[in-house]
């Protein structure tokens, strides 16, 4: 009984002893976790309002802000350590080495995050935009660090990764689109009264943006007909329903004003007996 009671005394004694000794560093490690998570969250404030005056995505405001309160609060976490008395080098050592067997394993995605810090950074495009890189068109969707996401006139969506797409010729088309109609006329046609009535459907037409102005003309003399040219912008949700509803427009108006839509022809004369094409 005496040998029980002298173990639990020995036990107290040495629980006292620590608290003594660490329970104050304890604490202030306690206090410095606490102080860096408040100096993220004020330092993630100032970094949302610098980031919304240089017009980034709000994803990726969101983003910089989480990595920047990350390493805030992880080198609170260092000095936390550091009150407690652990030896950061072994330790700091021991995961440099585990980070370069990391990165040679994911080159991939590696690779993917410094492609989208250099499109977060270096904007050759925005949310909102029609772009067409590596072989893909649509409407830009989303961008995050590892992938670009483009949206198709079907719904469809396609994402494409970040190294895909630096380093590669980009085009991109912005918020607007513009059309590429061609109609040919016949050559008796009076190209004149042709284009005052595609300029009077084009000025119909709701979804034709008047600024940049329309761009219309003679465009080539064919074989068999006059091709005019239809060509003017409109915003990238409507290029679609554009291009329909401008066809279907210009077929009517002419048909209704005997303007003559070329079809292609082959003329066959016979001489002597034989036929030559011509």
């Amino acid at each position: 009984m005496d040998s029980s009671l002298q173990s639990l005394d020995q036990v107290k004694a040495s629980a006292l002893d620590m608290t003594v000794r660490f329970g104050p560093k304890l604490l202030v490690a306690i206090i410095i976790l606490v102080a860096g998570y408040l100096v993220g969250r004020w330092a993630g404030r100032i970094l949302e309002r610098l980031l919304v005056r240089l017009k980034l995505e709000a994803q990726v405001r969101s983003l910089l802000v989480r990595i920047a309160q990350i390493l805030i609060l992880g080198l609170f976490a260092i000095m936390a350590l550091q009150n407690l008395g652990i030896e950061l080098l072994p330790l700091i050592a021991g995961l440099g080495v585990a980070g370069a067997g990391i990165a040679l394993a994911m080159q991939g995605i590696l690779g993917n995050v410094a492609a989208g810090l250099t499109i977060i950074f270096t904007r050759p495009f925005h949310v909102g935009d029609y772009i067409s890189i590596a072989k893909e068109e649509g409407e830009v969707l989303d961008i995050s660090l590892f992938s670009t996401t483009l949206g198709h006139t079907d719904q469809s969506k396609v994402v494409i990764p970040n190294r895909k797409i630096v380093g590669e010729i980009l085009h991109n088309y912005g918020q607007i689109r513009q059309l590429d109609i061609a109609v040919g006329v016949a050559y008796g046609t009076d190209v004149n009264v042709a284009l005052s009535v595609i300029k009077e459907i084009l000025h119909a037409n709701p979804r034709v943006l008047r600024d940049p102005t329309p761009v219309f003309g003679v465009a080539r003399l064919a074989e068999s007909s006059v091709t005019i040219s239809v060509a003017p912008w409109v915003n990238v949700p409507d290029y679609v329903a554009a291009v329909s509803e401008v066809n279907k427009t210009i077929l009517e108006t002419f048909s209704a004003q005997n303007i003559v839509i070329a079809l292609p022809q082959c003329e066959v004369r016979m001489l002597d007996g034989s036929a030559r094409v011509s």
